[in-house]
């Protein structure tokens, strides 16, 4: 896919899920917070259902979505793609910056929608600040797509299960929070939307203004033109 129709994607994937996001937002906002028809349902099935291993792993999974590791897994990822220190440098402030904006902008979600969180006699992990959209959510998302555009622009042609594998991680995470108890679906929901619109924004920049050789994964070339062109002269 050529850099054009990346960009028309990329766009059209954001209208989309930004459409969604403010459908949802607004729903939740009408109704005041109170739990939507999926929410209580699976809420009251996670409280029934938590063993003390699967109740570990969750907590195990859900800490992978916050603090420091989707930021060093983003800034691991854009140092093994990068080609060259210049671009391995710019890759990573990208990413990082692209990370850190998102979160920015799902905690200002946030603080403008301000729903409460389920009950706190049914968590089974610590949480804190209002509900929508969820963070670990969004974040374990974010870092998900740019990861998954790291092995792209790596190995275009390969690795489909590292890719599916990172997709379930973030899905993961988004669960988790829902199993444990401090977050509705619809909070998940909400954080999974946010992360496609603000990653579509992110690409359909990329794709405008970065290099093609920045995009295209392989080794920019430092042999001058006029030697290569020398090299292939019969008469030399």
């Amino acid at each position: 896919m050529n850099r054009r129709d990346t960009a028309h994607l990329a766009a059209g994937v954001a209208l989309g899920a930004w459409v969604a996001f403010a459908v949802l937002a607004a729903v939740v906002v009408g109704k005041q917070g109170v739990p939507l028809w999926p929410d209580r349902g699976l809420l009251d099935w996670s409280v029934g259902h938590r063993p003390v291993v699967a109740q570990a792993v969750a907590r195990g999974v859900t800490d992978t979505g916050t603090g420091v590791v989707p930021y060093v897994l983003v800034l691991l990822c854009a140092l093994a793609v990068g080609r060259t220190a210049r671009h391995r440098l710019t890759l990573a402030l990208l990413g990082l910056g692209c990370l850190a904006m998102g979160q920015a902008l799902r905690y200002g979600v946030m603080t403008l929608v301000h729903r409460h969180r389920p009950a706190g006699a049914d968590w089974a992990a610590h949480a804190s600040g209002w509900a929508f959209p969820s963070g670990h959510a969004t974040t374990s998302a974010m870092t998900a797509g740019l990861l998954i555009a790291a092995v792209s622009l790596r190995a275009p042609r390969g690795t489909p299960l590292l890719r599916i594998t990172i997709g379930c991680w973030a899905l993961a995470v988004g669960l988790s929070r829902v199993y444990l108890g401090v977050h509705w679906l619809t909070d998940v929901l909400g954080g999974w939307l946010l992360a496609t619109g603000w990653l579509a924004v992110c690409l359909w920049a990329a794709t405008r203004w970065l290099p093609a050789t920045m995009l295209s994964g392989t080794a920019p070339t430092t042999l001058d033109p006029a030697e290569d062109h020398a090299s292939q002269d019969p008469g030399r």
